[in-house]
């Protein structure tokens, strides 16, 4: 099964209770949340207090991206905060392996996340530890920017190894994703579909239909 993840910096947060109605209401089970901390990217969005605020108003499955240095620092922040899942950037970590382990030892899944830049066999030795690997299609930091086709061929070799190490992985991309291009990403290999302002700009129903009929096909 194919996963929509909207990315809720694309939301209106002055009516954030309203909108995630219309998402749960639309069958949206999943809730994109991109943490920056300013330094690792070159922006700052939000962090576990407004997480818990959002978990107050769904039930929906929290996938956080934490695009933030040595998030080894605020698991149990975000864990408090209601987050299932985090998905930390293999480049943003000294340890990597202990951070893994202490993202389990708190009671939440685990991804890892891949600059356009980084090689996919950098993850060999991880890819049967965790429960996601997130393939990002632009450079991370801000919202709205182009595809990058490259993200095709490492969504093919992260879909390879996760055949022969991890078969249930779960392969997120995330970054300029639109109803025109998912199917793309959808033949490479990727399950899990992070679209921020091609879900939330314009008629958000009729966007998550149309993003829901390529994934359901």
């Amino acid at each position: 099964m194919n996963i929509l993840s909207p990315s809720l910096l694309s939301i209106d947060f002055n009516h954030i209770e309203r909108n995630a109605k219309v998402l749960d209401e639309a069958g949206v089970k999943w809730f994109h949340l991109d943490v920056m901390d300013g330094t690792f990217v070159r922006n700052i969005s939000f962090g576990p207090p407004v997480i818990k605020c959002i978990r107050k108003v769904t039930d929906s499955f929290f996938d956080v991206h934490l695009m933030i240095n040595e998030p080894i620092r605020y698991i149990d922040a975000f864990a408090d905060a209601g987050a299932d899942m985090l998905t930390v950037h293999y480049e943003a970590c000294k340890d990597l392996q202990e951070t893994i382990d202490a993202v389990k030892a708190a009671g939440m899944k685990v991804g890892i996340a891949v600059n356009p830049e980084t090689p996919v066999h950098w993850l060999e030795y991880y890819i049967n530890q965790v429960d996601m690997v997130l393939i990002m299609s632009v450079n991370p930091g801000f919202g709205g920017q182009k595809f990058m086709p490259i993200a095709l061929t490492k969504l093919q070799e992260v879909k390879a190894l996760a055949e022969e190490r991890n078969p249930e992985l779960l392969i997120e991309v995330d970054g300029g994703i639109t109803v025109d291009n998912v199917q793309d990403v959808l033949d490479a290999g990727a399950n899990v579909v992070v679209a921020g302002s091609a879900v939330f700009k314009g008629d958000k129903k009729a966007n998550i239909a149309a993003f829901m009929e390529k994934l359901n096909a």
